[in-house]
C-alpha cells in the first residue's frame, strides 16, 4: 500500500494491497488523465497509455482539432462546455453567465494520514462530514490542486488508501479564489474513465440496486451499450427506488470469479451514479450529488465540499467485492462502540399494536418477550402528542399520559424492574398539519410561497438547515432522552422533500437547499452520538429510503425494509449485503401472516432469514402460538451462539432463488476459518428429487470441518424438527475437508413443502 510520485514521467502511483491506479499529467497542457486502474503492477513507465503519440494528439500538437483530445482522453475531473461531450464532473457559471472551464495540474502533495471533511452550514458552523478514518489501518493521502485560471478556481481532489483494504477513497473541493461568484451547477466527487481494451468485445454489464417501499435493493443486472445509464435521487434521501451504487463489471462475472468495478458515496441525500459508453466504446463511470436541486454560489474566499465516493477494483467477482466493502465500513466507518459488540435482541411494538397500546400493553409484551429471552423493549410510533393515528402530532414530542401514565419514566423504570432495556422511535425531522407546532411556526416547515404544498403521509419536512429549528428538534429529542433509562432510539424519515424552499435563503441560494438538508440531518445526529455516547441509534426512512454508506458513519445498523416477509427478505438482503455488512442490517421475526404481503411462513424459517442481520421481533408475543414463544427462546440462543461470525465474519452468496429456481442459500464464515453458518431456504418443494448437491464457500482448503446441523443437538428443538434431524442424518458425511466442502459439495436433503429451512455450523476440528 502506498502512493508514489514519479517525478521523471509525471506518474501517480496509487496503490492497495492488490491494485494499482495510475495518474499521469500530460507534458505541457497539465491534463490530470486515469490512464489505469485494475489489477496491481509494477511501477512501469506508463505514459505509453496517455495515446499522445497518436491521433488526434494532444493540443500543443494538434491545436486545430484540440476538441478531438479533449472529446476521448481519460479524464480525472472533466469539465464542461470546453471539448468534452460526455459527461462532466463538474460545471460552474460565472458571472457573465457562462459555463466553460477547464482545471490543469498545478501541485500535488502525499501525506501520512487522511484528513476529516467539513461542510459549511449557513449558520458559519463547520459540520464534519461522513468519510472514512484511519482507524487501525494506517492511511496515506494524494491531494492534488487543479486550477481554472480564468475563473480563479481551485479544484482540490484527494485520493486516500489504508493499508487493510483493496478501496480507494476519493473527494473534491472547490475552492474560490477570485474576487466574484460562481454558481456550481454540478460537481461530482468521482469520475473513472476506462478504455475499451478493459472488456471482452460484447463489453460489459452494469449492475444497480434498485426497488421501492418494501421492495428495497433488489440487483438489477443489464448490458452496458452505447448511451447511459443512470441511477439517481432527486428526493432529498438515498431513497428506496435507487442505491448509490453502481458496478461495471465483465460480461460472464459472478460471484466468483471476473473483473469487477464498484462504486458508492458517502452521502445520504439526492445523488447521481451512472455510466456512458462514448463513441469509442470507452466508459465514463461517475458519482456524486445530483445537480437536479442542487445550485450552490460559491462567494470569493469560500469553498465547497463534495462527498466522498469509494472505488473497488477486483478481478475475483462479486463476493470479494462485498468483501472490501463490508471490511471499509467496518474497520474506517462505523464509529459506534456498539460495532463489534453483540446487539441486544429487541422486540418493536409497532405490528403488535400499531398506535394502540398503552403502559399495561407493552409491560405484557415485555413481560413475555423476558421469559424468551429477549432483552429490550422498542417503543414505536404513537407515545407522543394525539398520536392516535398518522395524522397529528409529529413535532409535539410531550408524552402522551392518557397511553402512558406518568410518562416515559414510569415505563422505562418499570422495564427496568424486569431487567428489560427500552428504546423509543422519533421522527424527529417532520412536522404535521395537525400539530400545536405547525399552528405556532408555519414557516418552519419546507415550502415555495403560493403553492399548495405537497403533503406526503399527511406531514411536512421541517427546515432544519434553521439553526433554530434545528436546536429546537435536537432539545425535544435530548429532554426525553435525559428523562428516562432510554438505550436505543430508532430514527425514522417517512416521507421524501419536495416544494424546496426556505425563507432564510434568497434567490441565489436557494439551490443550497437540498444539500444543507442532508448536512443539518448529520448535525443531529452528530450532536446526539457526542452527548450519548452509549446510545445504540438505528436508522430507518419508511424502511430503507436512507440506507447508505452517510448514515453508517452516526448508526451501526438501519432498519432494511418495512417489509419483514421472509421470503421478500430474500430479495432485499441479498442486495444488501452486496455493499453493506450482515451487522447493518436490522432484520425481525414478524407475524404470519405478514402483514404487507400476507403471505403466511413457518417461523423457524422467518428466523433462519432475520438470523442473519441484526436480530429482533416484530410481532405481539402474546397473541402467538405457544409452540412459536416457545422457539423464541431457541432463536435467540442461536443468536448469540453464531452472532459473531455472522457480524464479523465474511458473507458468501452461495445461490439465488431466481437462479437456482427452488432454494436459496448463502453463508457467514469467521475470519480466521475456523467457523462458518450456512443457511439454506428450500422456495419451493422440488418432486421427485434426491437432495441438493451445494457447495461452500471461503474455507480453509487444508483444514478438516464438521457438520451440524443447528438445532438438532437440542431436545425437542422446534428449529430443527425430528423429520429434519432424520433426513440429515441419513446423509450427514461425517467429517470432511474444507477442500471437499468447496468442490465436491455438501448434499443437503429435499425438504417436504414449501418455506423450509436448514441451517448448519461448519466447525474446524
Amino acid at each position: 500500500m502506498g502512493i508514489y510520485y514519479d517525478e521523471e514521467s509525471s506518474l501517480f502511483f496509487i496503490e492497495t494491497k492488490s491494485t494499482t491506479m495510475c495518474l499521469a499529467i500530460t507534458d505541457k497542457e497539465g491534463f490530470l488523465n486515469n490512464v489505469y486502474y485494475g489489477t496491481k503492477i509494477q511501477r512501469d513507465n506508463l505514459r505509453y497509455l496517455l495515446r499522445t503519440g497518436v491521433s488526434p494528439f494532444v493540443p500543443s500538437v494538434n491545436e486545430r482539432d484540440r476538441g478531438s483530445y479533449l472529446d476521448c482522453a481519460r479524464f480525472e475531473f472533466p469539465s464542461a462546455g470546453a471539448g468534452d461531450y460526455r459527461p462532466s464532473a463538474v460545471t460552474v457559471t460565472d458571472a457573465s453567465g457562462h459555463d466553460a472551464s477547464q482545471f490543469l495540474y498545478e501541485s500535488h502533495r502525499i501525506y501520512k494520514g487522511k484528513e476529516n471533511l467539513y461542510a459549511q452550514q449557513v449558520d458559519g458552523k463547520n459540520v464534519r462530514m461522513p468519510a472514512t478514518f484511519e482507524g487501525g489501518g494506517k492511511a496515506e493521502t494524494l491531494e492534488i490542486t487543479l486550477s481554472e485560471d480564468v475563473l480563479g478556481l481551485k479544484a482540490l481532489l484527494s485520493y486516500s488508501v489504508f493499508e487493510d483494504s483493496d478501496a480507494i477513497l476519493k473527494n473534491v473541493r472547490l475552492i474560490n479564489e477570485s474576487d466574484s461568484s460562481v454558481i456550481i451547477e454540478k460537481l461530482l466527487s468521482s469520475n473513472l474513465d476506462l478504455d475499451k481494451g478493459v472488456w471482452d468485445e460484447d463489453g460489459p454489464d452494469v449492475v444497480t440496486l434498485s426497488g421501492t417501499w418494501a421492495r428495497e435493493r433488489h440487483i438489477d443486472r443489464r448490458n452496458l451499450s452505447r448511451g447511459s445509464v443512470e441511477v439517481y435521487s432527486a428526493r432529498g434521501e438515498t431513497s428506496h427506488q435507487f442505491q448509490p451504487f453502481m458496478v461495471v463489471c465483465d460480461k460472464d462475472a459472478n460471484d466468483s470469479c471476473g473483473k469487477v468495478y464498484a462504486q458508492t458515496l458517502i452521502w445520504s441525500g439526492n445523488f447521481i451514479c451512472g455510466s456512458s459508453v462514448d463513441q469509442f466504446d470507452n466508459i465514463r463511470s461517475y458519482i456524486g450529488i445530483n445537480p437536479e436541486h442542487f445550485k450552490w454560489d460559491l462567494k470569493p474566499g469560500e469553498s465547497f465540499q463534495a462527498p466522498e465516493a469509494v472505488l473497488v477494483y477486483t478481478a475475483q467477482g462479486f463476493d470479494d467485492m462485498s468483501h472490501i466493502f463490508h471490511d471499509l465500513f467496518r474497520d474506517h466507518l462505523i464509529r459506534s462502540s456498539y460495532l463489534h459488540k453483540e446487539r441486544p435482541v429487541l422486540i418493536n411494538n409497532w405490528e403488535a399494536t400499531y398506535f394502540d397500546f398503552d403502559t399495561d400493553k407493552l409491560i405484557s409484551i415485555a413481560s413475555e418477550a423476558k421469559k424468551c429471552g429477549i432483552e429490550m423493549l422498542v417503543m414505536d410510533d404513537g407515545w407522543f402528542g394525539k398520536r392516535n393515528d398518522d395524522n397529528s402530532s409529529l413535532g409535539d414530542w410531550t408524552v402522551n399520559e392518557e397511553k402512558l401514565p406518568g410518562g416515559i419514566r414510569a415505563l422505562s423504570d418499570k422495564l427496568d424492574e424486569m431487567g428489560m432495556k427500552f428504546g423509543i422511535w422519533f421522527e424527529p425531522e417532520m412536522v404535521s398539519p395537525d400539530s400545536d407546532l405547525y399552528r405556532a411556526h408555519p414557516d418552519w416547515a419546507i415550502a415555495v410561497p403560493g403553492r399548495k404544498p405537497c403533503k406526503m403521509r399527511n406531514q411536512y419536512v421541517l427546515d432544519i438547515t434553521r439553526s433554530e429549528v434545528r436546536d429546537y428538534v435536537y432539545k425535544c429529542v435530548s429532554d426525553i432522552l435525559k428523562s428516562a433509562k432510554i438505550s436505543y432510539v430508532k430514527w425514522d424519515m417517512n416521507r421524501q422533500l419536495s416544494d424546496l424552499g426556505s425563507t432564510q435563503f434568497d434567490a441565489e441560494s436557494m439551490g443550497r437547499l437540498s444539500y444543507l438538508y442532508t448536512i443539518a440531518v448529520y448535525d443531529l445526529q452528530g450532536r446526539l452520538l457526542e452527548d450519548f455516547p452509549d446510545l445504540l441509534l438505528e436508522n430507518c426512512s419508511g424502511g430503507g429510503a436512507r440506507y447508505d454508506a452517510g448514515m453508517l458513519f452516526y448508526s451501526p445498523q438501519i432498519w432494511c425494509s418495512d417489509d419483514t416477509d421472509a421470503y421478500e427478505r430474500l430479495k432485499i438482503q441479498a442486495g444488501t449485503e452486496m455493499l453493506y455488512p450482515l451487522s447493518t442490517m436490522g432484520a425481525h421475526v414478524s407475524a404470519s401472516p405478514n402483514h404487507i404481503t400476507g403471505r403466511a411462513m413457518p417461523f423457524d424459517v422467518r428466523g433462519a432469514v432475520a438470523l442473519s442481520g441484526t436480530f429482533g421481533y416484530e410481532l405481539d408475543i402474546t397473541r402467538i402460538p405457544s409452540e412459536e414463544r416457545d422457539a423464541i427462546s431457541e432463536q435467540v440462543e442461536i443468536c448469540h451462539k453464531y452472532g459473531e461470525t455472522v457480524r464479523e465474519g465474511d458473507y458468501y452468496r452461495i445461490a439465488s432463488e431466481e437462479a437456482a429456481q427452488y432454494y436459496d442459500a448463502w453463508m457467514s464464515v469467521h475470519k480466521d476459518k475456523s467457523k462458518a453458518v450456512f443457511t439454506y431456504i428450500q422456495c419451493r418443494a422440488y418432486p421427485n428429487g434426491k437432495g441438493r448437491c451445494i457447495r461452500l464457500k471461503g474455507l480453509d482448503p487444508d483444514a478438516d470441518y464438521k457438520i451440524l446441523l443447528i438445532g438438532s443437538d437440542r431436545e425437542g428443538s422446534f428449529f430443527c424438527s425430528e423429520a429434519k434431524k432424520k433426513a440429515w442424518e441419513a446423509l450427514a458425511p461425517g467429517i470432511l475437508s474444507g477442500s471437499t466442502l468447496m468442490n465436491a459439495g455438501l448434499i443437503v436433503p429435499l425438504l417436504p413443502g414449501d418455506y423450509a429451512q436448514m441451517m448448519f455450523e461448519i466447525a474446524r476440528i
